[in-house]
């Protein structure tokens, strides 16, 4: 755990984080049901009330904060750590929301793609272009779990199109520098799946085993290992936030499994990249209510309307 600093404590399950310019870090609280600010100090600010789930977050070309809601979770405590178990008792779907940081109004966009509902949206990425990418883990109950999905948001955010299904739980999202590949991670599989982008929204047929198949598995990991959200360095590399290893999983374009980097919280959540040339990772420890930051070898990737 090179050069690990606690940021903040005493969160209620983590995750999201978006380095801002200022030196804050903005997250969501998925059991808190909040959007929090964390300023360098550590203070910790409210910036919205988010009833649900808020679980992942991406700051959208008109300076507002954009959170998939996954409708919430029943928890429980473990070890010691938080645990996020089936859906909440009223739990009633998932959504896409927009919340100004300013006024910390918080608007609902979509709880449906169609005639399908939104189950559990979970985390989101802009493209150049302001379309937004965002995967659906479904929703697990007592005795069965629903399959995942990849939506997109046209720009202007009117129009939301379904672009792959099913998925076993998707979780993490994430695109390449140039933005010709969208990648997603799988959770209970840890697998991370490419799918190639032909135009916004739409992504290249690709030979299949079976009808669901819509893209290519870049890379799995063996044993006791699932995968959680991700975000990119700069080279292309895929970090993706690691879940009962409790690590960051760096792997290369091609698949190969660059290092893993050890976080001490066997439920690590989410990277983010800022700071000074990008080279600070943001890691929400979520079993511990911890936000950290570590110096990374690489720089990270920038967002589109926030590291540009």
């Amino acid at each position: 755990m090179p050069n690990m600093r606690v940021l903040a404590t005493d969160l209620e399950f983590p995750e999201g984080p978006v380095a801002m310019p200022d030196g804050s870090v903005i997250l969501v609280e998925i059991r808190g049901q909040r959007l929090t600010r964390v300023y360098p100090d550590g203070r910790k600010e409210t910036v919205a009330q988010v009833p649900g789930g808020p679980n992942g977050a991406a700051l959208g070309p008109d300076g507002k904060m954009y959170i998939c809601n996954n409708g919430g979770f029943s928890w429980a405590t473990v070890n010691g750590r938080q645990v996020s178990l089936a859906a909440a008792a009223d739990y009633k779907g998932g959504s896409l929301q927009r919340v100004d940081l300013q006024s910390g109004k918080v608007e609902t966009l979509f709880t449906a793609c169609g005639e399908n509902k939104l189950n559990g949206p979970n985390d989101l990425v802009f493209d150049k272009g302001g379309g937004l990418w965002f995967s659906d883990l479904g929703k697990r109950r007592a005795r069965d779990m629903d399959l995942g999905a990849v939506y997109y948001v046209k720009p202007g955010l009117k129009e939301i199109v379904e672009v792959v299904s099913p998925l076993l739980p998707a979780n993490g999202i994430g695109l390449s520098p140039d933005e010709k590949k969208v990648y997603v991670a799988e959770t209970p599989t840890a697998r991370v799946w490419s799918f190639d982008i032909t135009g916004p929204g739409q992504i290249a047929p690709v030979d299949v085993i079976y009808r669901g198949e819509k893209g290519k598995p870049v890379a799995g990991l063996g044993g006791y290992q699932m995968f959680d959200s991700l975000a990119l360095e700069a080279n292309g590399n895929i970090c993706v936030a690691t879940l009962a290893s409790g690590c960051i999983s760096v792997i290369a374009p091609d698949g190969k499994l660059v290092e893993q980097v050890s976080t001490g919280d066997v439920a690590t959540t989410n990277i983010c990249f800022g700071g000074p040339d990008l080279k600070t990772a943001y890691i929400t420890l979520s079993g511990k209510g911890q936000l950290v930051a570590m110096d990374w070898p690489r720089p990270g990737l920038p967002l589109n309307f926030l590291n540009t």
